[in-house]
């Protein structure tokens, strides 16, 4: 088998870009749409009531999607983006959906995007979501894998634990306090400097 190429694999929201729907839930004054996957680990729960609360507020993807397109990186996001792009190459593999990325993903200067998408009706209202395959991110890393790449992968949530765990390398980039207490055996990154030392260091081995 011939050697080891490095990719890396990283998270969206709490990433690169603020988190979609607590913005949303920030607009729309529904507090209960800013429970995100760090707060509930089970993402089809997580999705149901959020699909739940958009039927009762009757919120069309137009209206998601309007506040999307007001959403910017995170300071200092798209700089560290080109740093790994000049380095290797990147995959965000994230839990967001094709229709919410888009705007996002141009912002970013367009890195490949590995996500879900949703179930829209003619009237434009989301009335489900069909996920790329369950787990989605650990199996990114898996796959990756198995094309002999060495994995280094990053992110802030419960979602990204089993990407984290499978990667050759991985780290948390500004996780809440529960998920770096369940999980103390990852280092943990509050800025893209940290980022960076930790790639350049893993891109070496």
């Amino acid at each position: 088998m011939g050697q080891k190429m490095n990719i890396v694999c990283s998270d969206l929201e709490g990433v690169f870009v603020p988190e979609i729907w607590v913005n949303v839930a920030k607009k729309t004054g529904i507090e209960e749409l800013k429970l995100t996957t760090r707060d509930i680990s089970d993402y089809d729960v997580l999705m149901k009531k959020r699909l739940a609360i958009l039927k009762e507020h009757n919120l069309t993807l137009s209206d998601i999607t309007q506040v999307i397109s007001s959403i910017d990186p995170l300071d200092g996001a798209l700089e560290c983006i080109n740093w790994i792009r000049s380095k290797t190459q990147l995959i965000v593999v994230s839990d967001t959906f094709t229709q919410f990325a888009g705007p996002l993903m141009e912002k970013l200067g367009m890195p490949t995007l590995f996500c879900h998408s949703l179930d829209v009706n003619q009237k434009n209202e989301i009335t489900g979501y069909s996920l790329r395959q369950k787990n989605a991110k650990y199996q990114t890393v898996l796959a990756l894998k198995a094309l002999n790449y060495r994995v280094t992968a990053f992110g802030d949530s419960y979602n990204d634990i089993g990407m984290i765990q499978e990667a050759d390398f991985g780290f948390f980039f500004r996780p809440p306090e529960n998920v770096t207490q369940e999980f103390p055996e990852f280092a943990v990154t509050e800025t893209y400097d940290e980022v960076i030392e930790k790639l350049e260091y893993s891109i070496k081995q």
